[in-house]
Protein backbone atom coordinates (compact mmCIF):
# COMPACT_ATOMS: atom_id res chain seq x y z
CA UNK A 1 0.00 0.00 0.00
CA UNK A 2 1.21 3.51 -0.87
CA UNK A 3 0.12 6.27 1.50
CA UNK A 4 -0.01 10.06 1.40
CA UNK A 5 0.19 11.78 4.78
CA UNK A 6 -0.71 15.40 5.41
CA UNK A 7 0.26 16.97 8.73
CA UNK A 8 3.15 14.65 9.60
CA UNK A 9 4.77 17.18 11.95
CA UNK A 10 1.74 17.50 14.27
CA UNK A 11 1.16 15.22 17.24
CA UNK A 12 -1.37 13.01 15.46
CA UNK A 13 0.60 13.03 12.22
CA UNK A 14 3.79 11.99 13.99
CA UNK A 15 1.98 8.99 15.45
CA UNK A 16 0.45 8.01 12.13
CA UNK A 17 3.81 8.37 10.36
CA UNK A 18 5.48 6.11 12.92
CA UNK A 19 2.88 3.36 12.50
CA UNK A 20 3.00 3.61 8.70
CA UNK A 21 6.76 3.20 8.65
CA UNK A 22 6.51 0.17 10.96
CA UNK A 23 3.75 -1.54 8.96
CA UNK A 24 5.19 -4.16 6.56
CA UNK A 25 2.25 -3.81 4.14
CA UNK A 26 3.02 -0.13 3.50
CA UNK A 27 5.76 0.22 0.91
CA UNK A 28 5.80 4.00 0.58
CA UNK A 29 4.79 6.93 2.78
CA UNK A 30 4.86 10.36 1.19
CA UNK A 31 4.32 13.38 3.39
CA UNK A 32 3.06 16.74 2.19
CA UNK A 33 3.45 19.81 4.37
CA UNK A 34 5.08 23.17 4.93
CA UNK A 35 8.03 21.57 6.71
CA UNK A 36 9.74 18.18 6.58
CA UNK A 37 9.22 15.73 9.41
CA UNK A 38 12.91 15.23 10.08
CA UNK A 39 12.45 11.46 10.02
CA UNK A 40 14.85 9.37 7.94
CA UNK A 41 13.53 6.07 6.60
CA UNK A 42 13.91 4.25 3.28
CA UNK A 43 10.10 4.04 2.96
CA UNK A 44 9.66 7.78 3.46
CA UNK A 45 9.49 10.46 0.77
CA UNK A 46 8.68 14.06 1.67
CA UNK A 47 7.35 17.06 -0.24
CA UNK A 48 7.79 20.48 1.31
CA UNK A 49 4.97 22.53 -0.18
CA UNK A 50 4.06 25.92 1.28
CA UNK A 51 0.83 26.64 -0.61
CA UNK A 52 -1.54 24.00 0.73
CA UNK A 53 -4.51 25.48 -1.12
CA UNK A 54 -2.99 24.73 -4.55
CA UNK A 55 -1.29 21.57 -5.86
CA UNK A 56 -0.79 22.13 -9.59
CA UNK A 57 2.99 22.43 -9.24
CA UNK A 58 3.37 19.01 -7.56
CA UNK A 59 0.63 17.01 -9.31
CA UNK A 60 3.08 14.58 -10.87
CA UNK A 61 4.21 13.56 -7.37
CA UNK A 62 0.68 12.93 -6.07
CA UNK A 63 -0.34 10.01 -8.27
CA UNK A 64 -0.34 6.26 -7.65
CA UNK A 65 -1.51 6.29 -4.03
CA UNK A 66 -3.95 3.95 -2.33
CA UNK A 67 -4.79 6.02 0.76
CA UNK A 68 -4.52 9.52 2.16
CA UNK A 69 -4.29 10.12 5.90
CA UNK A 70 -5.22 13.75 6.45
CA UNK A 71 -3.97 14.77 9.91
CA UNK A 72 -3.30 18.44 9.24
CA UNK A 73 -5.08 20.85 11.56
CA UNK A 74 -4.82 23.91 13.76
CA UNK A 75 -6.28 24.89 17.10
CA UNK A 76 -9.34 27.13 16.85
CA UNK A 77 -8.33 29.05 19.99
CA UNK A 78 -8.27 32.76 19.25
CA UNK A 79 -9.22 32.34 15.59
CA UNK A 80 -12.15 33.94 13.81
CA UNK A 81 -14.52 31.51 12.09
CA UNK A 82 -13.58 32.84 8.66
CA UNK A 83 -9.88 32.20 9.27
CA UNK A 84 -10.41 28.82 10.87
CA UNK A 85 -12.66 27.78 7.96
CA UNK A 86 -10.08 28.89 5.42
CA UNK A 87 -7.50 26.60 6.99
CA UNK A 88 -9.52 23.64 8.25
CA UNK A 89 -12.08 23.43 5.47
CA UNK A 90 -10.22 25.16 2.67
CA UNK A 91 -6.97 23.21 2.79
CA UNK A 92 -8.68 19.86 3.34
CA UNK A 93 -11.09 20.21 0.42
CA UNK A 94 -8.42 21.62 -1.91
CA UNK A 95 -6.22 18.60 -1.22
CA UNK A 96 -9.14 16.16 -1.45
CA UNK A 97 -10.26 17.50 -4.83
CA UNK A 98 -6.74 17.28 -6.25
CA UNK A 99 -6.16 13.76 -4.95
CA UNK A 100 -9.54 12.51 -6.15
CA UNK A 101 -8.78 13.71 -9.66
CA UNK A 102 -5.29 12.21 -9.64
CA UNK A 103 -6.15 8.96 -7.77
CA UNK A 104 -9.78 7.94 -8.48
CA UNK A 105 -9.45 4.77 -6.39
CA UNK A 106 -7.98 6.42 -3.29
CA UNK A 107 -9.33 6.02 0.26
CA UNK A 108 -9.43 9.31 2.17
CA UNK A 109 -9.27 9.35 5.98
CA UNK A 110 -9.79 12.67 7.74
CA UNK A 111 -8.90 13.20 11.39
CA UNK A 112 -11.66 15.34 12.86
CA UNK A 113 -12.45 15.22 16.58
CA UNK A 114 -14.94 14.14 19.21
CA UNK A 115 -17.85 16.57 19.34
CA UNK A 116 -17.79 17.46 15.65
CA UNK A 117 -21.14 18.89 14.59
CA UNK A 118 -22.57 17.16 11.51
CA UNK A 119 -25.55 19.54 11.48
CA UNK A 120 -23.16 22.49 10.94
CA UNK A 121 -25.49 24.60 13.10
CA UNK A 122 -24.23 24.07 16.65
CA UNK A 123 -22.85 26.65 19.07
CA UNK A 124 -19.21 25.57 18.89
CA UNK A 125 -17.44 27.22 15.96
CA UNK A 126 -14.74 24.59 15.51
CA UNK A 127 -17.32 21.78 15.61
CA UNK A 128 -19.43 23.43 12.90
CA UNK A 129 -16.42 23.88 10.63
CA UNK A 130 -15.23 20.31 11.19
CA UNK A 131 -18.76 19.08 10.48
CA UNK A 132 -18.91 21.10 7.27
CA UNK A 133 -15.60 19.58 6.22
CA UNK A 134 -16.67 16.03 7.04
CA UNK A 135 -19.93 16.45 5.13
CA UNK A 136 -18.14 17.79 2.06
CA UNK A 137 -15.70 14.87 2.07
CA UNK A 138 -18.48 12.30 2.46
CA UNK A 139 -20.23 13.73 -0.60
CA UNK A 140 -17.13 13.32 -2.77
CA UNK A 141 -16.91 10.18 -4.94
CA UNK A 142 -13.88 8.58 -3.29
CA UNK A 143 -13.38 4.84 -3.37
CA UNK A 144 -14.05 5.26 0.35
CA UNK A 145 -13.91 8.12 2.85
CA UNK A 146 -13.84 7.86 6.64
CA UNK A 147 -14.02 10.49 9.35
CA UNK A 148 -12.05 9.74 12.52
CA UNK A 149 -13.23 11.53 15.68
CA UNK A 150 -10.75 10.72 18.46
CA UNK A 151 -11.32 12.08 21.94
CA UNK A 152 -8.39 12.56 24.31
CA UNK A 153 -5.20 11.34 22.64
CA UNK A 154 -2.17 10.21 24.65
CA UNK A 155 1.12 10.78 22.79
CA UNK A 156 3.50 7.82 22.99
CA UNK A 157 7.04 6.97 21.87
CA UNK A 158 8.45 10.43 22.53
CA UNK A 159 5.86 12.23 20.44
CA UNK A 160 4.99 15.72 21.69
CA UNK A 161 2.36 18.25 20.75
CA UNK A 162 3.62 21.47 19.19
CA UNK A 163 1.05 23.43 21.22
CA UNK A 164 2.47 24.54 24.56
CA UNK A 165 -0.89 24.43 26.35
CA UNK A 166 -1.42 20.82 25.26
CA UNK A 167 2.07 19.85 26.40
CA UNK A 168 1.32 21.30 29.82
CA UNK A 169 -2.01 19.47 29.97
CA UNK A 170 -0.39 16.14 29.05
CA UNK A 171 2.30 16.63 31.71
CA UNK A 172 -0.34 17.24 34.38
CA UNK A 173 -2.65 14.41 33.29
CA UNK A 174 -0.03 11.77 32.50
CA UNK A 175 0.26 10.35 36.07
CA UNK A 176 -3.52 9.82 36.07
CA UNK A 177 -3.65 8.10 32.70
CA UNK A 178 -3.90 4.49 33.95
CA UNK A 179 -6.92 5.41 36.05
CA UNK A 180 -8.51 7.53 33.35
CA UNK A 181 -8.09 4.82 30.72
CA UNK A 182 -9.66 2.32 33.08
CA UNK A 183 -12.56 4.65 33.87
CA UNK A 184 -13.11 5.93 30.31
CA UNK A 185 -11.75 3.23 27.98
CA UNK A 186 -13.82 4.38 24.98
CA UNK A 187 -12.95 8.07 25.32
CA UNK A 188 -9.16 7.88 25.44
CA UNK A 189 -6.85 6.61 22.73
CA UNK A 190 -3.13 6.82 21.97
CA UNK A 191 -1.19 8.02 18.96
CA UNK A 192 -0.24 4.38 18.38
CA UNK A 193 -3.84 3.13 18.45
CA UNK A 194 -5.01 5.94 16.21
CA UNK A 195 -2.33 5.33 13.61
CA UNK A 196 -2.91 1.59 13.59
CA UNK A 197 -6.67 2.04 13.32
CA UNK A 198 -6.31 4.35 10.33
CA UNK A 199 -4.09 1.83 8.57
CA UNK A 200 -6.53 -1.00 9.33
CA UNK A 201 -9.51 0.94 7.97
CA UNK A 202 -7.60 1.96 4.84
CA UNK A 203 -6.69 -1.68 4.31
CA UNK A 204 -9.98 -3.44 5.07
CA UNK A 205 -12.66 -0.74 5.23
CA UNK A 206 -15.26 -0.09 7.90
CA UNK A 207 -19.04 -0.40 8.09
CA UNK A 208 -19.07 3.06 9.70
CA UNK A 209 -18.11 6.17 7.77
CA UNK A 210 -17.77 8.22 10.95
CA UNK A 211 -15.71 6.56 13.67
CA UNK A 212 -15.92 7.91 17.20
CA UNK A 213 -13.25 7.36 19.85
CA UNK A 214 -14.77 4.06 21.02
CA UNK A 215 -14.88 2.75 17.45
CA UNK A 216 -11.24 3.67 16.97
CA UNK A 217 -10.04 1.89 20.11
CA UNK A 218 -11.99 -1.26 19.20
CA UNK A 219 -10.33 -1.73 15.80
CA UNK A 220 -7.87 -4.60 15.74
CA UNK A 221 -4.58 -4.08 13.96
CA UNK A 222 -2.89 -7.04 12.36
Amino acid sequence: MKVLLFGATGMVGQGVLRECLLDPDIELVQTVGRTASGVVNPKLREIVHTDLWHYESIETELTGFDACFFCLGVSAAGMKEEDYTRVTHGITIAAAEALLRLNPGITFIFVSGAGTDSSERGRMMWARVKGKTENALLRMPFQAAYMFRPGFIIPLHGIRSRTAAYRTLYAVVRPLMPVLRWAFPRSITTTEQLGQAMIAVARQGSAKKILESGDITSIEHR
